[in-house]
């Protein structure tokens, strides 16, 4: 199996969410991979496995993706949501045939 079928077996829809959720946040901070990694005590690399929905990180990481961000955990959640829900929204979109 190839490495881009072994990555793409492991992202699941809501790893995904979670990665676009934390992405936007770190975004709308105009941090860096770097920087949100230094704040949250994580490797730049690893934020950016989470980002992309290669990693299904434990809640004590998410505590510290929360904490970098210097945000409650439950907005981390409420993004992920609503960016579980687009997608889902797009997805059904395609299987009708209007994407």
């Amino acid at each position: 199996m190839s490495a881009v079928a072994r990555r793409a077996r492991k992202q699941s829809p809501a790893h995904v969410a979670l990665g676009r959720a934390v992405r936007e946040l770190r975004a709308r901070r105009g941090m860096s991979q770097e920087a949100l990694g230094f704040q949250s005590g994580l490797h730049r690399n690893y934020v950016g496995a989470i980002e992309r929905g290669e990693i299904n990180p434990s809640f004590r990481i998410l505590i510290g993706l929360a904490r970098g961000l210097r945000l409650p955990l439950s907005e981390i959640v409420s993004v992920t949501e609503r960016h579980a829900a687009e997608m889902r929204a797009q997805e059904h979109d395609r299987a009708v045939g209007r994407g």
